[in-house]
């Protein structure tokens, strides 16, 4: 009978646990879509604004699921993107914040939304100035990108950032053979907007990593 009694008790809180993961889901589901509209379809003159705003939205939502590394990876995609469009001293302040989101994430679950921490981090490392200005740090970039690519090989993302890298670094063969991966990536659904945008990129890249050999 006592059994029985706790395994009745025990339903109400899997009922709410559902109902919580499936709020953090639809939460995440709306900064993705936000952010890639925010990225991919807003006029340069008010990206600035709506990035303002998708950082309160993403704040709020790592905020409210401080167990979940999900929030925290979206905070800081969100925090490493509006750097790079508002530029000025205040950029470096928001990659620090995303590198320490990215962090706290990793903590909590390395492997969540299939590698994008190590994704995140490894575009961060190569993209942000190093010392003594940021953080920025080829060696760490690589190693965290290559972690990426060990967790999703075929992604459009490791992939393009691994190939982008390369082409920073001077190593066209190997930009190429990354960048033409990331073009050949399967689409992700739900992502059909980011994906479009992404793809432009990739191209754009390959290009330019085309001409160098």
């Amino acid at each position: 009978m006592m059994k029985v009694i706790k395994l009745l008790m025990l339903f109400p809180l899997l009922f709410f646990c559902g109902l919580a993961q499936a709020d953090m889901s639809a939460g995440l589901a709306k900064i993705q879509d936000a952010w890639a509209i925010a990225n991919y379809q807003t006029p340069e003159s008010r990206q600035e604004q709506a990035f303002e705003t998708l950082v309160a939205e993403a704040r709020k939502l790592a905020e409210a699921y401080p167990d979940s590394a999900e929030p925290k990876i979206w905070l800081a995609i969100v925090l490493s993107t509006d750097a790079g469009v508002t530029g000025g001293l205040g950029a470096l302040g928001k990659v620090k914040e995303a590198r320490k989101q990215l962090e706290t994430a990793e903590r909590i679950n390395a492997d969540a939304l299939n590698g994008s921490i190590y994704t995140s981090l490894g575009s961060l490392y190569y993209q942000v100035p190093g010392w003594p200005i940021g953080f920025g740090d080829d060696e760490k970039a690589q190693q965290y990108l290559k972690k990426a690519l060990a967790i999703n090989p075929d992604g459009i993302d490791p992939n393009y950032f691994y190939g982008d890298f390369m082409l920073e670094e001077g190593d066209y063969p190997q930009a190429v053979k990354y960048l033409e991966k990331a073009a050949a990536a399967a689409p992700r659904p739900g992502r059909e907007l980011a994906d479009k945008g992404r793809k432009a990129e990739v191209e754009q890249k390959l290009a330019e990593a085309r001409k160098k050999i």
